[in-house]
Parts: structure tokens; C-alpha cells; sequence
């Protein structure tokens, strides 16, 4: 299985691109789209658009998987983190490729086994699942591939540490 996962923001989206199932996967894209905040609003919002149009063009995921937002530290904040998801959930529509959302805790539980894992946690599991060099940088990124890999646990049916054959 081809995921996209997408950790939106408006000055940096991170991306992770995985293909495989539960038992063995790996990253063959990752990166970040950024943004000047010194641009409108709009134009960051095309700039997002317009870079995940030309990476679900390029590989054609199967699935695109993004995390649902839970909190912000303001109003503004929490609007502009919205403002870029539907961004990256229609570039996923225009490109005919259907939608996964998962909350922060189910993406921690599917890739940690823990919902209350902290980001290093999450990076070191995702590190060492997609046989990574290094911790994925920034953040955004490791979470983007925590995503994707929360979606492939997720399809397969079984948690990565349900133990049962």
C-alpha cells in the first residue's frame, strides 16, 4: 500500500510518502512545503495546494492520510491549521485519491503503542520502523510518516503490537 501522509500547516506541511503493509515499510518521499509568513494567507494556502498536487501527480498514493487537528494555541492559530488541512484534503480530492483522518492519539497508539507518547517517542518509532538513519527533521515530517504508518496499521486490520498470528 502507497501513503501520503500529510501533517498540514501554513508556514511548513510535512509530507511522507510509505509504501508497504504492518509487518515491513518503508519512506521512499519525505520533505516539507514552506511558506514565507511574510506572504498572505492565500498564496501560502496555493503554495501548499499546488506542492501536494505535484507529489500525489507524481507517485499516486493509494490513500491519503492526514491528522485531525485537536488543539491550537489560539483562534487564528487553530483557523490557519484548518484553512491548510482543507487545502491538503482537496488536492487529495482533485486528485482522486481518497481520504484517511486519524487523531493525534490514534496515531500515537497505532505507531507507539501508547496515545499519550511524547514527539520524541514518536520519531524514534518511526525511525526505527522505516529503518531511517536519523530522526526524520523536522518534526512535522516524522509526523507525516507517523500518519501514514498509523493508516497502513490501520488497513491491515491489526494494531503493529497486536501479538496474535
Amino acid at each position: 500500500m502507497l501513503v501520503l501522509g500529510i501533517d498540514p500547516g501554513t508556514l511548513c506541511t510535512g509530507y511522507g510518502l510509505v509504501d508497504g503493509d504492518r509487518d515491513s515499510a518503508r519512506a521512499l518521499q519525505l520533505g516539507t512545503i514552506r511558506t514565507s509568513p511574510k506572504d498572505q494567507l492565500p498564496f501560502r494556502l496555493q503554495k501548499i495546494y499546488d506542492s501536494l498536487r505535484g507529489i500525489i501527480d507524481r507517485y499516486r498514493p493509494e490513500w491519503v492520510a492526514v491528522e485531525s487537528p485537536f488543539a491550537a494555541k489560539n483562534v487564528q492559530s487553530a483557523l490557519k491549521l484548518g484553512q491548510s488541512k482543507g487545502v491538503a484534503l482537496l488536492a487529495a480530492r482533485h486528485g482522486g485519491i481518497p481520504i484517511a483522518e486519524y487523531s493525534p492519539t490514534q496515531v500515537k497508539s497505532m505507531v507507539a503503542g501508547y496515545g499519550r507518547a511524547d514527539k520524541e517517542q514518536i520519531q524514534q518509532m518511526v525511525k526505527r520502523t522505516l529503518g531511517l538513519a536519523e530522526l526524520p527533521k523536522p518534526a512535522d515530517v516524522g509526523d507525516a510518516l507517523a500518519i501514514a504508518l498509523c493508516h497502513i496499521y490501520c488497513h491491515s486490520g491489526r494494531e503493529k503490537f497486536d501479538l496474535r498470528p
